[in-house]
């Protein structure tokens, strides 16, 4: 006994055409076994182990898209004419209450209820030169696994992952510090699941940690957690949490790290004098985020474009640690400063890499890749970005910790 539903919607330019069956006998019931749903001809799938929840969560997406456009003429009552907002969450379809299935991000809450897990692919603008994902790419999965999380729980207002209770209080998320572990990096088509949870930090703070599997192996690629503070919007100062916002975020707390930290190591404050040093550095507006200040991740890159090309084109970063101090804004100007650990050159750096006859240094001098592969290279650094206050007067941004191995390989 065969069972089957389809349906075909046509709503402003987006066709959606879905369809589903049970049982089936032959090739024709084995190509239709799957759930599925094909928006502008690209197939969508969510997790097989969802069953009956993602059928339903489907429907109800399906039953809110095929609803018929306005004649002309006709005014939409929920247009954001006021501008509270109303509009934009509906666009958004942002959850007033907890969901455990997102079909459309291949997204589940697992554990009790209170773990987002999320199924995604590396695609090819995610990846550089050598087809593997750059930090980046990664920490930008770390921060949309995050919100997904947020939106899942039901608990997003209209904010950057602000809660219902913190948009009343006028309070939003900054990070205060961030580990990231690379232990292996995603390549370009290679499936993952990320999963992130949130536990307490403190009296006043949230703790947030991430893992990244390969979906097929299983092999744990990237660690990750962050310390979480709310700042007031207006005043630009921490605050202190609110008793409503604890309640709200309380009973998703789980008692897990990602990354055993015993003792966190303080990063050192550096000066103008490092060895690497990038002034009038300016954001864009494309590197503003929705609260209106430099999105973290563009830190990162500041941070690690001061390293010589040479050094990058051989190596690849295994640990970042973060310190944030201050907010960047579009009209601050920005110092990239870093330092390298000398005593962080490994044995076999230090010995020569050359056996049989000498290649001639104007050989080496004039093959930069040669070059960065043959020079002793630090494999720890300090960094730091400060924006410029008046004058010789600087103000700290971040400080940042780097450690780097050897790439496996190279693309061409």
């Amino acid at each position: 006994m065969a069972c089957a539903w389809s349906c075909t919607i046509y709503y402003a330019r987006v066709h959606i055409r879905c369809s589903a069956s049970e049982g089936g006998a032959g090739e024709q019931g084995q190509h239709r076994k799957s759930n599925a749903v094909r928006v502008n001809g690209a197939a969508h799938r969510a997790p097989l182990q969802v069953g009956a929840a993602l059928e339903t969560s489907i429907n109800r997406s399906l039953a809110e898209l095929s609803a018929p456009p306005l004649p002309a003429g006709v005014v939409d009552d929920d247009r954001d004419v006021a501008g509270d907002g109303k509009r934009e969450r509906s666009r958004q379809n942002i959850p007033t209450e907890k969901q455990t299935v997102d079909p459309f991000r291949q997204a589940l809450i697992v554990e009790g209820g209170v773990r987002y897990q999320q199924t995604l692919v590396v695609r090819s603008y995610e990846v550089g030169p050598d087809k593997t994902a750059t930090l980046e790419t990664v920490l930008n999965l770390l921060q949309e696994t995050a919100l997904n999380h947020v939106w899942m729980s039901g608990l997003l207002g209209d904010g950057f992952g602000a809660t219902h209770g913190m948009i009343k209080n006028n309070l939003i998320w900054v990070v205060s510090r961030m580990h990231v572990q690379v232990d292996q990096y995603p390549i370009w088509g290679e499936v993952l699941d990320i999963d992130t949870w949130v536990g307490s930090s403190g009296k006043n703070g949230m703790r947030r940690d991430w893992l990244i599997r390969g979906r097929n192996s299983g092999d744990v690629f990237v660690r990750a957690t962050s310390t979480w503070v709310m700042m007031n919007k207006v005043t630009r100062r921490l605050s202190k949490m609110p008793e409503e916002v604890r309640g709200e975020i309380a009973p998703w707390f789980i008692d897990r790290h990602a990354i055993q930290e015993e003792a966190t190591e303080k990063i050192i404050k550096l000066d103008s004098n490092a060895e690497y040093v990038d002034s009038d550095l300016k954001p864009k507006r494309s590197d503003l985020d929705m609260n209106h200040h430099v999105n973290n991740v563009k830190y990162v890159r500041w941070m690690l474009e001061t390293l010589p090309d040479h050094f990058l084109q051989n190596h690849q970063l295994s640990s970042i640690i973060l310190e944030y101090r201050k907010e960047c804004g579009s009209s601050d100007v920005v110092q990239s400063i870093c330092q390298p650990d000398k005593d962080s050159i490994p044995p076999e750096e230090n010995v020569s890499m050359v056996i049989g006859p000498s290649i001639l240094p104007d050989i080496i001098n004039g093959h930069h890749s040669l070059a960065g592969a043959l020079q002793q290279w630090p494999m720890k650094y300090t960094h730091l970005l400060q924006l410029k206050a008046g004058d010789d007067k600087y103000e700290e941004i971040v400080r940042g910790r780097t450690t780097w191995k050897k790439k496996s390989y190279h693309g061409s």
